[in-house]
């Protein structure tokens, strides 16, 4: 049981039964507590409002070990001072008919589900998206932000609690930015401008900032004003060695568009988070922007430059980078910004990136724990955070494989959110960029409609830009699932999707996507080791593209090395374990375990695959056929059954015709539909 969010702000907070009021807490600002209007005495104590601080924003139940690690510095008895500590919360928040602060053993959590919190009220608007809300909801979060979180309550000999303080002060910082940045785009009057300096002061080095307010300069006809913005902006840009020259351009340009002017007088133009991109970028080669900042090592050697976190940061860069689909900012500018102690989000802002990532590194004992986010950069939403914690046996082949799951997380994260993004954009509006996940969107619906209309999208962005390979592989692809369903004739289809996977090579042939559409366009046309050289090269250009090594799975499932198609199937589920095309992962080992006489573990799996949403009637087939190999008849005709129902004429012939199995394992196949029959 954690601490509850916060109710929603302006939200009425009568008397509860019993005659007392629900707490409402402060956290930005001086810690402050109220019940009904009255504020509570607090204890003089500075460890006892930290701790209670700390209880109030907490998500989860706290250790009372991890709670003496964070307020003491060894002292004589931790517990003994913990205890002390919590009795004088206890007479703060704990009310005659409500007990807030709850023990369960070791765990220990204070309950403010029914009251106000508003760093609580802040990160739940912050989780839900900044975006969604209304003006009026948007000025109520602003109120909120009344000062640095628990201003006032550094314990300065602590530098573990100082720590947790720092980045929770640097997180809400990085909210009130996105909400000024949120008000500051629906705000039409001069209020905005009050924004703006705000926003301004928050985030100096953010050059959207900069742009909007020359461009509110501008259309209000303040033109010396502007001019003087500038010249101060560019002397602060130059004593940081920052580049300056997009403000000009943009002052221009705000100054041509003033004279012009048809917009409301105090609307200020801010373009969608990553559409900012140098002028020599063409707006259809856009491509979403991610900066992975230095981690922060706690181990032993913390403060040597060249650890274990740089490591694999450095990593985790350089594989990014290999995936190609993603604008990776090189490891120069973000070391350099961790010298100079930019904070992720900060620095986030002042790259103009739409994702950083940042995280920390520790040895425990024998283990090493790895702690990661990513955040939206505009809105400091997380949007993904995981913990790696792992027995070091060789220090080199754990960090290997962090770094690959970081990886194959980070990217799988932002393909989702681009992919759901483009979805609410109007088709006629759409880039290169954002068709091609509109596309992706459609794709992994995997029905022939669905397909249709990933065709489409697909075809609008190699029309917007011919030299996006990856939209020429996803256009392969759709091809490919037409011969593979049997959703159109088969040998003309075959032709298309290699064709157009020669295309996509032709563009960028270190593309590991264009390796893998190529791989299985071969695998199509009955080359099986054509087909293994394909994706073995997509694979060694990027070690973590978790579809790599998936359709390697896939195809040695078929025919060849069936161990090795079990090993490419577990090591794609443990890149990627929420992967849209997981039920193929999942298949691909069932036929690996039925070609190898497994039956019993074959049926299994085929069963966890054909429980997969958007899991088709080949997978189901899978299960099917497995199922009558292990003995178990009545399930596997339960599910031909099922398949029936959209499929009647599907048999084995179309299992196979779509499958290329050598013919041993085709044979077991046949034999699994005899039993069927009998």
């Amino acid at each position: 049981m954690g601490a509850g969010v916060g109710m929603p702000v302006g939200a009425k907070r009568g008397r509860r039964r019993g005659g007392s009021a629900p707490l409402e807490v402060r956290l930005l600002g001086p810690l402050a507590v109220t019940r009904g209007d009255e504020p509570l005495a607090l204890s003089g104590s500075r460890k006892v409002r930290a701790l209670f601080g700390y209880l109030a924003l907490a998500t989860h139940t706290v250790t009372r070990s991890h709670l003496c690690e964070l307020l003491w510095d060894a002292p004589i008895d931790p517990r003994g001072e913990l205890r002390w500590c919590l009795t004088r919360v206890r007479a703060i928040a704990d009310e005659p008919e409500r007990t807030r602060v709850v023990t369960m053993g070791d765990a220990i959590a204070l309950e403010l589900a029914d009251c106000a919190v508003d760093a609580l009220d802040i990160a739940r608007a912050a989780h839900d998206g900044f975006d969604t809300l209304d003006t009026e909801r948007l000025r109520a979060l602003h109120a909120l932000f009344r000062g640095e979180l628990l201003q006032g309550l550094e314990l300065e000999d602590n530098a573990t609690f100082e720590g947790w303080l720092v980045a929770q002060r640097r997180r809400f910082r990085g909210y009130h930015a996105a909400v000024l940045e949120r008000l500051v785009a629906v705000t039409a009057d001069d209020g905005v401008l009050r924004y703006l300096d705000e926003w301004l002061e928050l985030a100096p080095f953010d050059t959207r900032v900069h742009e909007a307010l020359l461009s509110a300069l501008a259309r209000r006809g303040r033109i010396p004003e502007g001019e003087e913005h500038l010249a101060a902006t560019a002397r602060l840009f130059e004593a940081e060695g920052l580049d300056h020259a997009l403000l000009r351009t943009a002052w221009r340009a705000a100054r041509a568009a003033a004279d012009g002017v048809t917009s409301a007088p105090g609307e200020v133009h801010i373009a969608a988070a990553g559409a900012d991109k140098p002028e020599s970028v063409p707006a259809a080669a856009r491509r979403a922007s991610v900066a992975i900042m230095p981690f922060v090592d706690d181990s032993a050697e913390a403060g040597v430059s060249g650890g274990p976190a740089d490591w694999l940061v450095h990593d985790i860069i350089t594989r990014l980078a290999k995936l190609r689909s993603l604008f990776v900012i090189a490891q120069g500018s973000v070391f350099a910004l961790r010298e100079r102690r930019i904070a992720p989000d900060e620095a986030g802002r002042m790259l103009n990136v739409d994702y950083v990532a940042s995280g920390s590194l520790r040895r425990l004992d024998k283990r090493l724990v790895v702690s990661v986010e990513l955040a939206e950069t505009r809105t400091a939403r997380i949007v993904w955070a995981e913990t790696f914690n792992q027995k070091v046996d060789e220090t080199f082949a754990v960090m290997d494989d962090i770094g690959n799951r970081i990886v194959a997380s980070i990217a799988h994260e932002i393909e989702a959110i681009e992919r759901n993004r483009a979805m609410l954009r109007p088709p006629s509006s759409l880039d290169a960029w954002e068709a091609y996940h509109r596309g992706l969107w459609h794709m992994y619906r995997f029905s022939k409609a669905d397909n249709a209309r990933a065709k489409h999208f697909f075809e609008t962005a190699v029309h917007l830009d011919p030299t996006f390979a990856r939209a020429y592989a996803g256009l392969s692809f759709t091809h490919f699932q037409n011969a593979f369903q049997g959703w159109a004739e088969r040998a003309p289809e075959i032709d298309r999707a290699y064709a157009l996977a020669g295309q996509s090579l032709m563009v960028d042939d270190r593309d590991p996507a264009s390796h893998w559409a190529m791989g299985r366009a071969l695998w199509l046309r009955g080359s099986h080791d054509g087909s293994i050289v394909e994706l073995e090269k997509a694979i060694d250009l990027s070690p973590n593209f978790a579809l790599g090594h998936y359709t390697l799975a896939f195809v040695q499932s078929q025919a060849g090395d069936a161990r090795a198609a079990i090993r490419a199937s577990d090591h794609s589920r443990h890149l990627s374990p929420f992967d849209p095309l997981l039920f193929g992962m999942l298949g691909a080992r069932a036929m690996a375990l039925v070609r190898l006489g497994r039956f019993d573990e074959a049926a299994e799996w085929g069963l966890q695959a054909a429980a997969r949403p958007n899991a088709h009637a080949h997978i189901e087939a899978i299960a099917t056929y497995s199922l009558a190999l292990a003995g178990r008849v009545e399930d596997a005709r339960k599910h031909l059954g099922h398949i029936h129902e959209t499929l009647p004429q599907y048999g084995v012939e179309d299992f196979l015709t779509a499958m290329r199995f050598d013919p041993a394992g085709a044979s077991l196949f046949r034999e699994a539909a005899r039993r069927l029959r009998s």
